[in-house]
């Protein structure tokens, strides 16, 4: 018998009652390398690993989403991440402003104009992204293409589609894939 498999919407394959825990890969397309060295231009590529873990720290400290573990490989990379959505809750308004403000820019720059009518729900929303792991890879990873893409002279893709996210059922699982060798 012959089985496909069925893409699934984000919020059905991200649920933090059942687990914080997630593992999350992301991977380029065009022959393009994340990092290390191509045979076929002779160039290196080592210096976007940088890249991918200055985001990481930007984000890490913005979001409520904890880097557990990573390994940045020639085209892809992967993360395993633990989401504190509890964490974000405890967060107060103006602290919210602030971290969504570090990565938005403009969005805290229009914060003043808001009505206050409105500032309760958009601090709603912007606590709701700020402990979002599809958020957190949309940032993370629309950083890294434009970088890319504007040192290797194109435009376009630069991931192959949405990042894969998996789930990890216990704190062992990701133990256990953390153990092969990387990084913490």
């Amino acid at each position: 018998m012959y089985c496909v498999s069925v893409p699934q919407p984000r919020y059905t394959q991200i649920d933090i009652e059942a687990t914080p825990y997630y593992h999350v890969i992301s991977r380029c397309v065009r022959r393009a390398f994340l990092c290390g060295y191509d045979r076929a231009t002779a160039k290196r590529f080592d210096h976007r690993k940088g890249w991918v873990l200055e985001k990481l720290a930007e984000l890490s400290r913005a979001f409520a989403i904890d880097i557990n573990a990573y390994a940045v490989l020639s085209n892809h990379f992967h993360l395993v991440v633990r989401i504190d959505s509890a964490r974000a809750r405890q967060w107060s308004a103006a602290e919210v402003v602030e971290r969504y403000g570090a990565l938005f820019p403009r969005a805290a720059e229009l914060w003043q104009g808001v009505l206050e009518t409105t500032k309760a729900q958009r601090v709603a929303l912007w606590r709701a992204r700020l402990s979002d792991l599809s958020w957190f890879m949309r940032c993370l990873n629309e950083a890294i293409a434009r970088r890319a893409n504007k040192e290797d002279g194109c435009t376009g893709r630069f991931w192959e589609g949405p990042c894969w996210m998996r789930a990890f059922e216990c704190w062992r699982s990701w133990a256990s894939a953390a153990s092969t060798g990387w990084r913490r």
